[in-house]
């Protein structure tokens, strides 16, 4: 009866979610991937570092995956670099996927020794010289955090001998998720400034010239600047903008509560006054949503004319500007709240409201049993036309990454999963019971790209590596693949 239950329930959700109904609800080492929709094409190791951010970027001939990784662990030493044979904190692995069957493993350039988002490298964006300003055709730049501490631009041209060019420092603490226009030049940079009431704001940069970045203003919210008073509102997480077309910058506060979304011009953020007092901070503002107590804002990704088929009729509102905001589960085992995806309509800016959500249904894999986080983390940024406002792919922990059929942002469709096997490397992820820890491995897909030719990337959070899938089936179909 209860098997008939989890079916039921899994079909009133999506059909393609029941087909990992009848897989076991704990991974052992040598089982198969748990998968719908979506295969493996290939996989790297990434020296089993704990990572986060992967950008795909297409260099002259190649396709070049460079990926951030968090700091250490406690009872993990150093991962080895056999490529130099030492030991080395956790920063950037750069991988050649130009074959993604075949991932060639090129360098690893250390990040800050430290633990978990107080070492490595998180963050990395990536930009050719010869779109920014500058103009400079034999350079490609890499724009990654160091630590807490920093920021650093690279010279990856030859991505097997990255280059140092410039660092971003002074006493700046929880850098993270950046955005970097790589047309302008514009950088928005999550820092902590050492002054400011609030663990991570916005530095906005001109990074025009990678070797001379120049500083534009601090931003955030009224209540974080500093000599400000009374409470102080939840920090950012980061920023997506649209550039100076579509003149628009979308902030996401907060990570699994409290959270905000905030919608910004573009334009008088860079041209505003700069001094961060609380009117300055307003200026720019053109509308900000307070989400549940119990949800933040990790990622807020644009969508904007979106077509809307079943408005296809009417006078009025055939195309929808679209906002999907992604929760951060924080807690292992679901000791909170879900931490779910939500689909905003923005198309009267100074009003957006929530139209819908998704979340895997949780009896389909009984995921709260597993072990680590369940719950959404992170999607795809790439706005390439393969996917852009036809699908996007949600890392969700322990449950895999999800793709999604969104061209009715009103009614999101799960179409294909994938859920990698774990390995010898996957670390445990602990919960306390009666004082005692208690300890289960299972994978912890943390954040996914995509690239211009449809492949989709995960990493792995628990050491467990790069996983390069594509869509089969149905799923394939609607995003118009071959």
């Amino acid at each position: 009866m209860r098997g008939r239950t989890k079916l039921a329930a899994c079909l009133s959700i999506s059909y393609f979610a029941c087909a990992g109904v009848a897989y076991a609800q704990s991974q052992v080492i040598g089982a198969p991937p748990e998968a719908s929709n979506m295969k493996l094409v290939g996989t790297s190791d990434l020296q089993a570092r704990s990572a986060y951010q992967p950008t795909i970027h297409h260099q002259g001939d190649r396709w070049i995956a460079y990926i951030g990784h968090h700091g250490g662990t406690d009872d993990i030493p150093l991962p080895v670099n056999p490529l130099t044979e030492r030991a080395e904190p956790n920063g950037t692995s750069i991988v050649d996927v130009t074959d993604p069957a075949k991932p060639k493993y090129l360098t690893h350039i250390p990040g800050q020794e430290g633990k978990y988002e107080g070492g490595g490298a998180q963050m990395v964006r990536v930009c050719d010289g010869k779109g920014l300003p500058k103009r400079d055709p034999n350079t490609v730049y890499m724009l990654r955090t160091f630590g807490g501490e920093g920021h650093e631009i690279w010279n990856v041209a030859t991505p097997e001998k990255p280059v140092l060019v410039s660092r971003i420092t002074g006493g700046l603490k929880d850098t993270h998720k950046n955005w970097w226009e790589c047309d302008t030049g514009i950088a928005f940079l999550v820092s902590g400034a050492a002054d400011w009431r609030t663990r991570r704001m916005t530095q906005v940069y001109d990074l025009g010239d990678p070797a001379h970045p120049k500083k534009i203003r601090d931003f955030g919210l009224p209540g974080q600047e500093p000599g400000s008073t009374g409470a102080v509102p939840t920090d950012l997480h980061g920023p997506i903008s649209t550039g100076p077309d579509g003149n628009r910058v979308y902030f996401g506060y907060g990570t699994n509560k409290g959270g905000f979304i905030q919608i910004v011009d573009r334009e008088k953020l860079l041209k505003g006054p700069a001094e961060p007092t609380a009117e300055n901070l307003r200026l720019p503002e053109i509308s900000r949503l307070a989400m549940s107590a119990f949800n933040g804002a990790h990622t807020t990704f644009p969508m904007l004319k979106m077509p809307i088929a079943e408005f296809a009729r009417d006078k009025d509102g055939k195309s929808r500007d679209i906002m999907m905001v992604v929760d951060e589960a924080i807690l292992n085992e679901c000791l909170e709240p879900r931490q779910m995806v939500w689909f905003a309509d923005i198309t009267v800016e100074n009003r957006p409201m929530m139209i819908s959500s998704y979340t895997v249904p949780e009896a389909s894999g009984n995921f709260c049993q597993r072990g680590g986080r369940f719950g959404s983390h992170s999607s795809n940024e790439s706005m390439a036309p393969v996917y852009y406002k036809k699908m996007v792919f949600i890392a969700f922990f322990n449950a895999g990454v999800r793709a999604l059929d969104i061209r009715d942002p009103y009614h999101p469709v799960e179409v294909g999963y994938f859920i990698p096997s774990i390995t010898k490397a996957t670390d445990k992820r602990c919960v306390k019971i009666d004082g005692k820890d208690r300890c289960k491995v299972a994978i912890q897909t943390n954040n996914v790209e995509t690239d211009e030719r449809g492949y989709v990337y995960i990493v792995d959070r628990a050491n467990t590596g790069m996983h390069i899938l594509e869509l089969t089936g149905p799923a394939r179909a609607i995003a118009g693949l071959p």
